[in-house]
């Protein structure tokens, strides 16, 4: 099944910042941005154990697991196990630092054999409350996390979790699998397997209107060639396009923050929100099935949903691409 068939349209909901990334929101706060996003028309919610180590997943599911199971399409992911002991200083997590320093406070074990892959599945059943998952990503088997080393941690994956989930795929358990990264290059060693075979792959802050060039030059081609769809991921590029201060996880430093500044004025020329052009530009790759940008005020959903929606005139385009702002190979909205 082909993820443009599984998904219920083009806009999800990405539930990282309900892990308590960068800031620790209330219960109440993250259900009423859940709640939002179901009263928008939202019917695709992607979680990870990872999340501020089950945070995440355990809020998501008790919104969820009120609403009718077969009206919404539900991921999740595979590569870490929570515990129940406390963990005992800082997390080691390559690049992305203290990410979930706001999260729960558990043990997380990074692995990605077939046991760990059970186990990891079961529990996150337990948290979401339901009995179904439609989609899981294999997450994190990439160089941000894992530096030269990430190659063995993709073995791991090939020999365990890939196999798992493809067996579960084919017994209809699960509908889809697939890979879930911030880099390119796991999902090219990925695609070049003869098999097991994905169904199509998550990828993100790698094809925003920040960062896309690099995607284009490889990833994209070869996932046409197989016929490999993609849910994308950070359209906001960690928050800096949506009024936000972060890029790639960290304070967004002086070249990138230049950058939307120009887009900002560009956009503001046309009357264009630059949530419209993010949104969009991320939608108009022929490989780009959806995309799931996150959100912990529930005022922010409307204002996705208005900029998936927003009618962008293609003259804002046309300078987009003419400004150099946007990589020459980028598709771009309506055929601009």
């Amino acid at each position: 099944m082909t993820l443009k068939n599984l998904l219920p349209g083009k806009l999800g909901f990405g539930t990282a910042p309900l892990g308590n990334m960068f800031r620790a929101i209330p219960d109440a706060e993250a259900a009423a941005t859940v709640e939002a996003a179901w009263d928008q028309g939202v019917r695709y919610f992607d979680t990870a154990p990872f999340y501020g180590a089950g945070l995440a997943e355990t809020r998501l599911g008790e919104v969820l697991s009120a609403k009718p199971r077969d009206e919404y399409v539900l991921s999740t992911k595979v590569g870490r196990v929570i515990l129940d002991e406390v963990e005992e200083g800082a997390r080691d997590l390559g690049e992305k630092g203290g990410i979930f320093e706001h999260g729960n406070p558990n043990k997380v074990l990074h692995v990605w054999t077939a046991d760990a892959t059970e186990r990891s599945i079961e529990d996150s059943l337990k948290r979401l409350g339901t009995d179904r998952l439609d989609i899981v990503w294999v997450h994190d088997i990439a160089q941000d996390f894992h530096g030269d080393l990430w190659v063995s941690k993709f073995e791991e994956a090939r020999t365990g979790a890939f196999r798992v989930l493809s067996r579960l795929r084919d017994e209809g358990v699960i509908k889809a699998w697939g890979l879930g990264v911030n880099k390119t290059e796991p999902i090219e060693l990925t695609l070049a397997l003869d098999e097991p075979r994905p169904d199509g792959f998550l990828l993100a802050g790698r094809y925003s209107l920040l960062d896309h060039e690099h995607a284009l030059q490889r990833l994209l081609p070869l996932a046409q060639q197989h016929g490999a769809e993609m849910v994308v991921g950070g359209p906001y590029s960690s928050g800096i396009l949506a009024g936000g201060t972060h890029f790639e996880y960290q304070q967004a430093p002086a070249e990138i923050v230049e950058k939307v500044s120009r887009l900002k004025a560009l956009a503001e020329k046309h009357g264009v929100s630059i949530k419209a052009a993010a949104l969009q530009f991320s939608l108009a790759h022929p490989v780009s099935a959806a995309v799931i940008p996150g959100a912990t005020r529930p005022g922010r959903i409307a204002e996705d949903t208005a900029a998936l929606n927003e009618n962008v005139p293609a003259a804002f385009w046309h300078e987009l691409r003419a400004s150099g702002l946007v990589s020459p190979a980028a598709p771009l909205p309506n055929g601009a």
